[in-house]
């Protein structure tokens, strides 16, 4: 590739990436204006009449009737314990489809892709029903939720990369006197560490940010996520404080963005390490 073409690719490239990142910038700002000027100067870097520093980070701790520390603890755990039922379940269920591979376990193959393109907007009328007729309205149950959501890409990926793993050593430990479990868990599961850092930064990022799901789904007079405590971030008569809301939206996707940022790498070995011809 000539450098000409690979500095116009960097350029696009910039761009692209500018235009992705300035909503973020713009929200960055905003949180440290005044919530009069929010409205009126949006666009425009705080100066000595909009500036207003920390005070709408220290106002959004207080702003509403609900605790917004509630609200973390409540995201950390339906994110923790849904990523970690998803990835439990679905390596398993990925090794029984591979090592099995029987007609029926080819069929739950193809129906997990499937529910890879389906619409979230198609079922969540019934699964709102459904979730309040079997009390998964809590943040100790809809991680069952998450887990029928996010099975078709976590089975998918790990699929992929079980079919790369030699079966000598699954036959070497039966002959050790490994039966299916301590085979899954001993051997299997550590072999596993690409894809699972990989599916876990994924599902961390889509449970943790997810809004629509934990809506239709929780008792929001008892459980409210991150999302759903700034959508009804209101004061007195309906009143919302903008500059309150864009600071605990900064402080909701801090977390995400160095956790992100720390695991990327591991998200490009987890699919190149699943990416495997059958």
């Amino acid at each position: 590739m000539s450098k000409t073409r690979l500095n116009i690719i960097t350029a696009i490239l910039t761009v692209v990436t500018i235009i992705h990142i300035s909503p973020i910038f713009v929200v960055l700002m905003n949180s440290f204006k005044a919530n009069t000027y929010v409205k009126t100067h949006t666009f425009e870097f705080p100066n000595e009449q909009t500036f207003v520093g920390w005070a709408n980070y220290l106002k959004g701790f207080t702003f509403g009737n609900y605790p917004f520390f509630q609200s973390v603890a409540y995201s950390v755990v339906i994110t923790v314990l849904s990523t970690a039922l998803i990835l439990l379940c679905t390596s398993m269920a990925a090794w029984y489809i591979i090592r099995v591979n029987s007609l029926l376990c080819k069929i739950a193959y193809y129906l997990f892709v499937f529910s890879m393109v389906v619409p979230f907007q198609m079922v969540m009328f019934t699964l709102s029903k459904t979730a309040d007729t079997l009390k998964l309205n809590t943040p100790w149950t809809i991680p069952v939720v998450y887990l029928g959501f996010g099975a078709g890409m976590a089975t998918f990926m790990f699929t992929g990369f079980i079919k790369s793993l030699p079966l000598e050593i699954e036959e070497a430990a039966a002959i050790d006197g490994c039966g299916p479990l301590r085979t899954f868990f001993l051997i299997i599961l550590p072999m596993l560490k690409p894809t699972l850092i990989s599916v876990g930064i994924l599902e961390i990022m889509w449970i943790w940010n997810d809004y629509l799901l934990p809506y239709l789904v929780l008792d929001r007079t008892l459980y409210m996520t991150i999302p759903i405590h700034i959508q009804y971030l209101q004061g007195s008569y309906g009143a919302v404080d903008l500059g309150a809301i864009m600071a605990l939206i900064i402080l909701s996707i801090i977390p995400v963005i160095i956790f992100y940022l720390t695991c990327q790498k591991y998200i490009i070995k987890g699919v190149a390490a699943g990416a495997v011809k059958g």
